[in-house]
């Protein structure tokens, strides 16, 4: 069952994910192959297993897919970094670097209430 619509961080890192496969097209016509690849790959990665998270088998499991996406995130917002810091690439948007950082501060904070629901 798709909870897009119902669930702020399948809607976030949704929006992420198209946000960064437009900027990754960027990267491949500007010829940046590796980067863009790489890029698509960890940021797509976020929306992903925070989506095979909501089927998660127990808490446990849930926390364990969460943070699977938040070192997703940060390797993406590292790939952004490299990209706006070279003078060779062109820089990603501030709306792009903005949805990244929102994703991460949802994951952050449903893995810590997690977290403390455990105990």
């Amino acid at each position: 069952m798709n909870e897009r619509g119902k669930n702020i961080l399948l809607d976030v890192t949704f929006d992420l994910s198209i946000q960064l496969i437009d900027y990754c097209e960027l990267l491949e016509e500007n010829r940046k192959y590796v980067i863009s690849k790489q890029l698509l790959k960890s940021g797509t990665a976020v929306g992903a297993n925070s989506r095979e998270a909501q089927g998660a088998e127990s808490k446990i499991d849930f926390i364990h897919k969460l943070k699977i996406a938040y070192k997703e995130a940060e390797e993406a917002e590292y790939w952004l970094e490299l990209c706006q810091m070279s003078r060779h690439y062109p820089s990603p948007s501030k709306d792009l670097k903005q949805q990244l950082e929102s994703s991460k501060k949802i994951l952050g904070k449903i893995i810590s209430s997690t977290k403390r629901n455990l105990r």
